[in-house]
């Protein structure tokens, strides 16, 4: 287990408490209250850390390389029934945006969302989760065969942004877009946004427009990244931190500004500290959520979605 800076007084915890039991299975020495009295110690110091956590280190949760990505939750939630489709029938298959059809429970899905990697091969193959134009247009391609068949979309969105490169804007990032949040605030479909590490500008937005969209705890959704905003506002990286407070983009944040309708409340420490009761938590809420989207009419989800997205940012003064 990888341990980022604010939490290395719980690895040292943890580390003596290893060290503990090491000794008393070694030795005849009776150390059960010692190792009782560390693991006291031990879930206080958890609870002080992560009751009281800043929206920097909520973005470092959101990356931790432990972190599950989109085919952890797939592979969990739809098992061997996923059946992943490629290409955006113009250019290529970007491989940082994967979807496919599978079934959560007997509901079959249309599945969508952006992939990371696992090491440096993989994240290089998978382009750090940030998609391409072909990317967000797969991504269409599927959203719009799952609207012809009837079947409700799940998206998941984890990316530090769309891609930035020349040949991304040569080939329309800007348009592929703008095109899919048109495209899906129309769907006749039911359509679940969840928000399960990095939601970053539009490259979240790309497939993040949803009749309820949901957010893990320790995930942030923002117009721009706090090391970038950072190194527009001072012209250096060293004020993310003050960054991150300032642009108010923690799920809690989100959930105030009414931006989103559902915070994922995550095990203590993060969705990586305990994966299954993680998707477990998230199988439950998108089958709750479809449960109450599927008695809507199609005429009903649009009116309902386009009315939700015209009311956000709405100011009386």
């Amino acid at each position: 287990m990888e341990y980022l800076e604010f939490e290395l007084p719980i690895k040292e915890l943890e580390d003596q408490l290893q060290k503990c039991m090491v000794i008393g299975e070694e030795s005849e020495v009776d150390v059960t209250e010692t190792c009782q009295k560390i693991e006291e110690k031990l879930a206080d110091t958890k609870k002080d850390i992560y009751k009281n956590l800043t929206a920097w280190q909520r973005v470092q949760l959101s990356r931790h390389p432990n972190r599950p990505y989109t085919l952890d939750y797939i592979n969990a939630l739809c098992g061997d029934s996923f059946l992943e489709l490629h290409g955006d029938r113009t250019v290529k298959d970007d491989k940082a945006m994967i979807g496919g059809l599978g079934k959560i429970g007997d509901q079959s899905f249309m599945l969508i969302g952006q992939q990371k990697g696992y090491n440096t091969k993989t994240r290089q193959y998978r382009n750090f989760g940030m998609a391409n134009p072909e990317g967000y247009r797969k991504a269409l391609r599927l959203m719009k065969s799952a609207e012809k068949f009837g079947l409700p979309i799940v998206t998941f969105v984890d990316t530090p942004g769309a891609y930035p490169g020349i040949e991304a804007e040569e080939r329309g990032q800007g348009e592929a877009i703008a095109r899919n949040i048109l495209e899906m605030s129309r769907l006749k479909v039911p359509v679940i946004v969840v928000i399960i590490g990095e939601g970053a500008s539009g490259g979240a937005l790309g497939i993040g427009v949803g009749d309820k969209v949901l957010m893990l705890e320790n995930t942030w959704y923002s117009v721009i990244s706090p090391e970038s905003c950072s190194s527009i506002l001072w012209r250096s990286w060293e004020y993310k931190e003050q960054a991150a407070e300032a642009l108010k983009l923690t799920a809690s944040d989100m959930k105030r500004q009414k931006l989103i309708d559902e915070i994922i409340k995550e095990p203590l420490g993060g969705a990586h500290r305990d994966r299954d009761k993680t998707f477990t938590t998230v199988k439950n809420k998108i089958i709750s959520h479809f449960e109450e989207l599927k008695k809507l009419s199609p005429k009903e989800l649009v009116k309902q979605r386009m009315d939700k997205y015209s009311n956000m940012g709405v100011y009386n003064g």
